[in-house]
């Protein structure tokens, strides 16, 4: 058994997109991989949570657009109803929210908690195996979508 940790987890949307941008603003990192990060503390009692924007399987960064630069491109695009580089649904699969420290969080008050932070709700909560899905991703070089291993195991 791996490491098991809370989470909430969402669809990728044009509407989470924006939401994201509205609540948390620029990531704090962005990675070559994809993937978009900001680490906020609103999770229940005021515990650092980490939101990731995880990348589609075998992610590819869109031409002209540099690493640090993709998800102000897609927000600029989506709120001046410009051509996107990419479709968001191209670019990432959906978004995750889970304790960055190894907090422990049961699943239901994290869930409220992602909610009044994000504005939306998750699609899913509960709880993952975080190392059984990276060993995959990991195994495959990326060609595995996270989302999908994320809400395999939360789906009953």
């Amino acid at each position: 058994m791996g490491e098991r940790v809370a989470s909430c987890v969402w669809r990728t949307t044009a509407e989470l997109v924006l939401a994201a941008d509205e609540r948390f603003g620029e990531p704090v990192d962005s990675y070559v991989n994809g993937s978009q990060v900001w680490l906020r503390d609103d999770g229940p009692g005021g515990i650092a949570l980490e939101w990731r924007l995880h990348p589609v399987a075998g992610f590819q960064r869109p031409s002209g657009v540099g690493t640090a630069d993709v998800f102000a491109a897609i927000v600029f695009a989506l709120r001046n109803a410009l051509e996107l580089p990419l479709p968001v649904d191209q670019l990432w699969d959906g978004l995750e929210a889970f304790p960055c420290y190894g907090d422990e969080v049961e699943p239901v008050p994290l869930a409220a908690s992602c909610t009044a932070a994000l504005g939306i709700a998750p699609e899913a909560f509960g709880i993952v195996d975080h190392t059984a899905i990276a060993d995959s991703w990991e195994r495959t070089q990326g060609t595995v979508s996270i989302v999908d291993a994320l809400f395999v195991q939360l789906t009953p």
